[in-house]
């Protein structure tokens, strides 16, 4: 099996004019298929990552190989195809909801799979939205699931999700974790999670990528990360993160 996708000295400026940088020699390799978590504190540019990887940004530095290809020799509507992003706040286009959900087929000139989409809205509780609603009627939530689905139905080859559950009750969000999980263990397709939600992290993914200090300071299994935490920024971001997701705890030493 060929690696997966391999990121070489990328980097991001805060402004392309100035010296200073949100990140920077960020490399990673992902050899196989694999659902990773990326966590690190706001401002360090978990999602700015995100948006260079489905070449939404362009990078000030590096660049990333899929198939043993830089990004730059690929179509970029090929790359979004293979390496598909969905945002923490859902946009949904003028239409209606079956509207949005053809249109990504048609951009990329795929046939619109109906089976799999009535599917895909069963698993995230959205059986009951009408596809002829208007899509700007939907709540925040439903609009977020419909988003994951548009985005489902091109079968990406690499997910960037984007606090995707941020916005979603609790038994909708419990749903789409599931999902996630049962596509990457059916499919293959390897997720890119950014999320602030500790116990999304460790329940759902394989490994944890740490972005602090304007680097990726972590590339290690899930169990490990949160077992061990490797630099003090890392203890640091946990002790934080868990104080704040358990108030009256007196102390946290680890989730």
């Amino acid at each position: 099996m060929s690696t997966v996708m391999e990121i070489e000295s990328l980097g991001k400026k805060v402004f392309a004019s100035a010296d200073s940088w949100l990140f920077r020699d960020l490399n990673a390799t992902i050899s196989e298929p694999a659902i990773i978590g990326i966590l690190g504190k706001s401002g360090q540019g978990k999602s700015t990552l995100l948006r260079i990887l489905g070449r939404l940004l362009a990078p000030d530095h590096g660049t990333v190989r899929m198939e043993q290809k830089a990004m730059e020799q690929w179509p970029s509507a090929l790359w979004r195809m293979k390496m598909s992003y969905v945002a923490q706040q859902a946009t949904m286009l003028p239409g209606t909801v079956e509207d949005n959900l053809r249109t990504a087929s048609m951009l990329h000139q795929r046939p619109f799979d109906q089976q799999l989409a009535r599917a895909l809205f069963e698993q995230l509780h959205l059986e009951q939205v009408e596809w002829t609603k208007p899509a700007q009627q939907l709540s925040g939530g439903e609009k977020q699931r419909v988003a994951l689905v548009r985005t489902l139905l091109l079968r990406p080859a690499v997910l960037l999700l984007d606090e995707v559950t941020a916005s979603l009750d609790t038994r909708s969000k419990l749903a789409t974790e599931q999902l996630l999980v049962d596509l990457h263990k059916q499919t293959g397709t390897t997720i890119l999670w950014v999320t602030h939600d500790l116990e999304e992290a460790k329940n759902n993914c394989e490994r944890i990528w740490f972005m602090a200090d304007h680097q990726l300071q972590a590339d290690m299994p899930s169990h490990a990360f949160f077992q061990a935490p490797p630099t003090e920024q890392a203890r640091d971001f946990l002790q934080t993160s868990l104080a704040q997701a358990h108030p009256d705890a007196k102390e946290v030493h680890h989730i």
